[in-house]
């Protein structure tokens, strides 16, 4: 169950109020989309900056910022699930939101 997808980042249509500084590091929170028929340029996945609830439901345009292709896969794409350790590491982050 895994896969490599190879992609490109535009890093200057990243914006900056998305991007949060953590205890670890600075972040920005993506979403890739991985599409079952390829365009014209054999790729497959699409990079977009993540959306809030209120975003999705305002119907906000997404921020594409790349895209790629599938490089290898296993034949099979589980979901993933978060584990309770890590939800409490991101529970006891001082995240500004």
């Amino acid at each position: 169950m895994s896969a490599i997808v190879n992609f490109s980042l535009d890093l200057s249509k990243l914006p900056k109020e998305k991007i949060v500084k953590g205890k670890k590091g600075t972040y920005i929170n993506l979403s890739m989309s991985l599409n079952d028929q390829t365009n014209a340029y054999g790729q497959n996945a699409s990079v977009t900056v993540a959306q809030s609830k209120e975003e999705r439901d305002a119907k906000e345009d997404r921020v594409y910022v790349g895209n790629g292709k599938v490089a290898w896969t296993d034949g099979s794409i589980a979901k993933a699930e978060a584990q309770d350790a890590v939800v409490e590491e991101v529970a006891d982050a001082d995240l500004p939101f």
